[in-house]
């Protein structure tokens, strides 16, 4: 039933009583809607009360109705075959609607409006709505300066969504709107901020803050509208022109608008400090604009590096911000953003690869100049611009400063660390490294350092002798000079490779650094802390003789008093324990102490990170460490009480996933100790419904499981149908999950096959058949042992995946294709095995209608023999496949020769040449098999791994029992028997040698 006017007023009650705090209302109220969503008309009486004029009072129902408009458009507005959305005309009539709506009073009804018309532009512009922004363009013109406002509200969410889109019609009709809006949103722009700044001017002359308030807010709007429009320039340069690093075309908007942007925030920042008492909301706008300003001047160099790379753009925006770093006014130290995206700048265009001068020559061709010249000649003429402008002192300054003034922590750090330890450590850590002003120092400091090391090496460790005697390990004040050591010890952290040329770490651990731990005053947090970083971040160039002493530092960091130190040791000591140069012997005696200092650690932390920090330090100690067993019971409580902690954040479940997983391959043959813990957690990780980063290391905990289970146990047997589930729903994790069913086969034997026939036949069917050759080649080697395990059984109950099998060697070319040919050759592999093993299966399933069926459909010629196009198969991949599967061939082949079918004589010769061909070769597979299984034999505990069970069934494989040339001599005197004077014509028909070789292979004189 459609709405229609007439349900206006019960739309208004039900809005109205969505949001009473009665329950017995808000219930039915919201029920009501929910149910009503997917009418006719629902969308209309929305903007019906949206724009009701003696509604405008009631903007909580309004902004209600808005935000209900707004889920209506993501879910109805397309046309969808589980529902009959919004009709063609009510869809007309609602973008008419809106577009005469713009001047909205409410800004929070007018955001959600906008996003509203956002998502309506991605789906119909420009074919079901090509007015738009033809419309909007014309509502400009006349509009003060709300309407203004919200058109250009509108506009940049509409820019900002359409620009998501990346097809390329998509992106040629952005490039039209963006040289249909720019110049328009340009001229504003400037005319904006001259009138902001005239204002600003007006303000700062009169002292009094409350004057002609009218005048304030309309002087406020319209720097918010200044503020959208900065914004849509930036998405129209950014997203409406191809990026200049691939195009190499001039982006002409870049050089007329860049040094009027950073004009802009010259002429903004005198007015930052007047304005914090005096006009705090306009103070707080200054703020937000130079920060964007500037965040735009990045964007846009990372986006159009050569474009900005102009002489009258990066010289300018580049002084501009070091000079802000290294001299800043007195109010700038305190804008802390501003200066943050100073640094983003410098940091960006040092690291810019396209401004470093390209080492490679070229063949020389004066009529032509390529690309990579062209990009060549640009970065050498920008490349000049950066060094005129870096001068060696200039970047030895900018060091000093960056050491000296931005690593300093400062009282709000220290005050920080003291309340949040915590977060204080994770703050170098985060992705988000330009949300705070000293990280982001340290980010380009290590950057300019990797430009400049030969020239930066010997001032920071002049830096580093300074403040090392300037501080002794005894003081224990905080004083300046332990501040500065704090921030020379991190700046000789971050670049250790650099500096281990001209600063030798076990001078410098034996002379200062294991100093520095004996001091154990409260106050020595601040360098045990650096002290933990660096031995942490130096760890390539900790050699022998130096190790031990280093794995007792970090021991006894693990058990400094303060929270944040223990954290920066433990994140250390995972370095040490993960690094190539790992010393088990060294660090053996310590274990003890650390397994319970890991534990202690991991109870202790509540953030996040921190619980991911200390677990994936335990999973590295319990993959690299020999002696687990002792400490298994510990590692289970461990396990058993992080998991239950863990409930509802999966990345921390992932991480425990893994741990868990070495665990498992640690305890090896003794893992049934931590069953109880483990199969619970197995179990809830490897449900079908399971996220999929939950499953696939739920998977792969599943397979070591049963990788180094000693015997099968009810548990694990039962979970099998699990795996069925799981790859019904998708095939992303076939590859584990096949090395999963090989586990079940190899350990569970007997009883498996027993239990899981209809689930392991319904596996296969699942797959072949349904996935692309690499899915293939993973699962036909697990069939291939199933059959080799249960030959007799087996094949019955997998009829289905065994006529498919047939299909794929029969049909579809493979000569150009590896994967192709090696899953042709595989599958035949299989099919010759069963006939080795079961002839009289093979020859019933050759002959079933419903293969033929199935044959029929991909062409195949019915009056063919299918058993003799096998044998075209197996030996057209005779020489393609490995030594077993030869042999394989081999005996399939030998067995044709039983068969009463005059075409065998056709064939006589070249079955008996590829038998002679696989007699003479040998099995080089069984022979390294035995090799390696004697070697295993012979160090082996009294566990068998998998693996090992694996080989012992390759040497045991009835296939390498049997004599080929005794096969092969066998029905040779059947086919002699069957065929008579025939069969002497076929043989006479071979070729001497060929001949010759037959009787040297079957030791016939």
């Amino acid at each position: 039933m459609a709405l229609s006017v007439s349900d206006l007023p019960a739309m208004y009650t039900l809005l109205a009583n969505s949001l009473s705090g009665d329950e017995s209302l808000r219930k039915p109220a919201e029920s009501t809607l929910s149910q009503s969503e997917s009418l006719p008309g629902f969308c209309s009486c929305l903007m019906e009360v949206i724009t009701a004029k003696d509604l405008v009072s009631q903007a909580d129902v309004r902004l209600l109705a808005s935000v209900y408009f707004k889920n209506s458009i993501s879910r109805y507005w397309r046309n969808r075959r589980d529902s009959s959305g919004i009709s063609s005309e009510e869809k007309a009539h609602l973008k008419q609607k809106l577009l005469s709506h713009l001047r909205e009073e409410n800004y929070q009804i007018a955001l959600t409006l906008a996003v509203l018309i956002s998502k309506i532009a991605r789906i119909d512009y420009p074919k079901e709505w090509p007015e738009l922004f033809s419309v909007l363009a014309q509502q400009l013109q006349p509009a003060d300066v709300l309407t203004s406002h919200r058109i250009f509200m509108i506009l940049f969410r509409t820019l900002k969504e359409l620009s998501t889109k990346r097809l390329a019609s998509d992106q040629r009709t952005y490039a039209e709107i963006s040289s249909q809006f720019f110049d328009y949103s340009w001229r504003l722009w400037q005319s904006d901020v001259q009138t902001i700044l005239h204002g600003f001017s007006a303000l700062a002359q009169n002292l009094s803050p409350n004057a002609s308030e009218p005048h304030h807010e309309d002087l406020y709007l319209t720097c918010e509208r200044w503020f959208l429009c900065s914004k849509i320039i930036r998405q129209l340069i950014i997203s409406g022109f191809p990026s200049d690093a691939k195009s190499l075309e001039e982006v002409r908007p870049v050089k007329e608008v860049s040094p009027l942007l950073l004009q802009a925030i010259q002429s903004f920042l005198p007015y930052y400090s007047s304005f914090r008492e005096q006009h705090p909301k306009l103070w707080d706008f200054l703020k937000r604009a130079c920060t964007k300003l500037l965040k735009i001047l990045v964007t846009i160099q990372c986006r159009h590096p050569y474009s900005f790379g102009d002489k009258c753009v990066l010289p300018l925006v580049m002084d501009f911000c070091l000079n802000k770093i290294t001299d800043p006014e007195p109010e700038a130290i305190s804008f802390e953003q501003f200066l943050i995206q100073c640094m983003s700048m410098v940091k960006s265009v040092l690291e810019c690869k396209e401004y470093k001068p390209s080492l490679t020559g070229r063949v020389m061709d004066e009529n032509v100049v390529t690309l990579e010249q062209m990009k060549k000649n640009i970065s050498s003429v920008v490349s000049g611009v950066l060094t005129s402008l870096l001068s060696s002192d200039r970047v030895m300054l900018l060091c000093n400063l960056l050491i000296r003034r931005y690593f300093v922590l400062t009282a709000s750090d220290l005050e920080e660390w003291h309340h949040n330890p915590e977060s204080f450590h994770h703050e170098q850590d985060s992705v988000l490294w330009s949300e705070k002003l000293r990280p982001c120092a340290e980010a380009l400091y290590i950057v300019l350092f990797e430009n400049y090391s030969q020239l930066l090496g010997p001032v920071v460790v002049s830096i580093l002798q300074e403040a090392m005697n300037g501080c002794p390990s005894s003081v224990t004040e905080i004083t300046p000079g332990l501040l500065l050591k704090d921030a020379a010890y991190g700046a000789a952290a971050y670049v250790y490779y650099e500096l281990s040329n001209i600063l030798s770490f076990k001078d410098w651990f034996n002379g200062a650094l294991s100093l520095e731990l004996t001091n154990d005053h409260p106050n020595m947090r601040i360098i045990h802390r650096k002290v933990a970083l660096i031995l942490g971040q130096w760890v390539s160039e900790i050699k022998d003789d130096t190790r031990r002493q280093v794995y007792c530092a970090l021991i006894s960091l693990l058990q400094d008093r303060d929270l944040c130190v223990r954290l920066a040791a433990c994140r250390s000591l995972y370095f040490h324990i993960e690094d190539a140069t790992f010393s088990e012997k060294d660090f053996s005696d310590l274990l003890p102490t650390c397994w319970d200092l890991c534990f202690r650690l991991a109870e202790e932390v509540q953030e996040f990170d921190s619980k991911v920090q200390v677990l994936n330090t335990i999973s590295v100690l319990i993959a690299h460490v020999t002696e687990v067993i002792p400490y298994a019971n510990k590692l289970v409580q461990f396990f058993q009480k992080a998991w239950e902690e863990s409930s509802g954040e999966s990345l921390l479940q992932i991480q425990l996933l893994t741990a868990l997983k070495n665990f498992v391959v640690a305890l090896g043959y003794e893992s049934p100790i931590c069953y109880n813990m483990l199969m619970p957690i197995l179990r809830s990780g490897i449900d079908a419904s399971s996220p999929d980063e939950i499953l696939e290391d739920s998977l792969m905990l599943w397979e070591a499981t049963l990788s180094h289970a000693p015997s099968m146990v009810p548990q694990l047997l039962g979970y099998f149908p699990c795996l069925v589930e799981i790859l019904d729903r998708s095939f992303d994790h076939l590859k584990v999950a096949a090395s999963i069913v090989e586990g079940y086969i190899i350990l569970g034997g007997t009883e498996f096959v027993s239990m899981h026939a209809s689930s392991v036949a319904k596996l296969f069917d699942l797959v072949v058949g349904n996935v692309n050759d690499k899915g293939l080649l993973s699962i036909l080697p697990v069939i291939d042992v199933l059959i080799q395990c249960f030959p007799m059984e087996v094949p019955q109950f997998i009829n289905s995946t065994i006529q498919k099998l047939i299909v794929i060697c029969l049909t579809g070319g493979d000569e150009h294709d590896p994967s192709k040919t090696a899953v042709k050759a595989s599958s035949a592999a299989i099919l010759a095995r069963i006939l080795v093993m079961n002839t009289n299966y093979l020859a019933q399933v050759t002959s079933e209608p419903s293969l033929s069926a199935q044959l029929q459909k991909t062409g195949f010629p019915l009056e063919e023999n299918v058993l003799l196009c096998l044998v075209d198969i197996w030996l057209d991949k005779v020489d393609n496949v490995t030594s077993i599967q030869r042999r394989t061939f081999g005996l399939a082949l030998s067995l044709i020769l039983t068969l009463r079918l005059p075409q065998v004589l056709d064939k006589l010769d070249q079955i008996l040449s590829a038998c002679t061909s696989v007699i003479l070769g040998g099995n080089e597979d069984l022979t390294e098999e035995e090799s390696s299984s004697d070697t295993l034999s012979s160090s082996r505990p009294q566990f068998q791994s998998k693996e090992f069970r694996k080989r012992q069934i390759k040497i045991l494989d009835p296939i390498n029992q049997l004599s080929l040339e005794k096969s092969v001599r066998d029905n040779l005197q059947t086919c002699s028997a069957l065929h008579g004077e025939s069969f002497n014509t076929a043989i006479n028909r071979m070729h001497p040698a060929a001949l010759a070789q037959l009787k040297q292979a079957l030791n016939m004189t």
